[in-house]
C-alpha cells in the first residue's frame, strides 16, 4: 500500500499547489492599485513579448507531453518501464512541460500587464524548481545516463537554467 497523499511521497502536494497557482495565473487578480501602471511602450512590448512566450510555451509543453506519451504522469516518480528521453523537446530542456507552462504563465502576465500575474509566475517557477529537483533524484536512481544528460541540458529555462 502506498503512503497517504498528504505525506507527499510521490509529489502530490506539488501537483495540488501547481494547480492552485495555475488558477491564480488564469483567473486571479492581475494587479493591485498600489502597483504602478504599465507605460504605453511597456504595454506594447508586453503584448508582443507575452504573445511570443505564450506561443513558444504551448509548443514546448505540447512537444514535451507528446514526447512522454504513455509515460506522462503529474507525479515525481516515473512510471514503471519509462525511458530516458534526450531528443526533441528534451534536448532543449530537461523538463519541457514545466518550462512551457512557465513560459505560458509569464507570457500571460505580460499580455495582460499583470504585476500579480507575473508574481504568480515566479511562485510557479519556485514550485517547478523544487518539484524537478525531487523528481531528478528518482531519475538519477533509475537512469544511469541521467547525470551526463543533466550536465548537458539545462533544467527549466533553455540554455540558461
Amino acid at each position: 500500500m502506498s503512503a497517504p497523499w498528504w505525506k507527499n511521497s510521490r509529489g502530490e502536494l506539488f501537483v495540488a499547489t501547481q494547480f492552485i497557482v495555475f488558477a491564480l495565473v488564469a483567473f486571479g487578480p492581475r494587479t493591485l492599485s498600489i502597483f504602478p501602471g504599465w507605460p504605453d511602450g511597456a504595454r506594447i512590448v508586453g503584448v508582443y513579448a507575452g504573445g511570443l512566450l505564450l506561443c513558444s510555451g504551448v509548443a514546448l509543453a505540447t512537444a514535451g507531453t507528446f514526447g512522454l506519451g504513455r509515460n506522462l504522469t503529474p507525479l515525481i516518480i516515473p512510471k514503471s518501464g519509462a525511458v530516458l528521453l534526450e531528443t526533441g523537446a528534451y534536448s532543449l530542456v530537461r523538463h519541457p512541460i514545466y518550462s512551457g507552462l512557465l513560459q505560458m504563465a509569464f507570457g500571460w502576465g505580460l499580455w495582460v500587464h499583470g504585476w500579480l500575474t507575473l508574481g504568480y509566475g515566479l511562485v510557479l517557477l519556485v514550485i517547478f524548481d523544487l518539484k524537478s529537483r525531487r523528481e531528478e533524484k528518482f531519475l538519477q536512481q533509475i537512469f544511469p545516463g541521467y547525470g551526463a544528460y543533466s550536465s548537458r541540458v539545462k533544467r527549466l529555462i533553455p540554455f540558461i537554467y
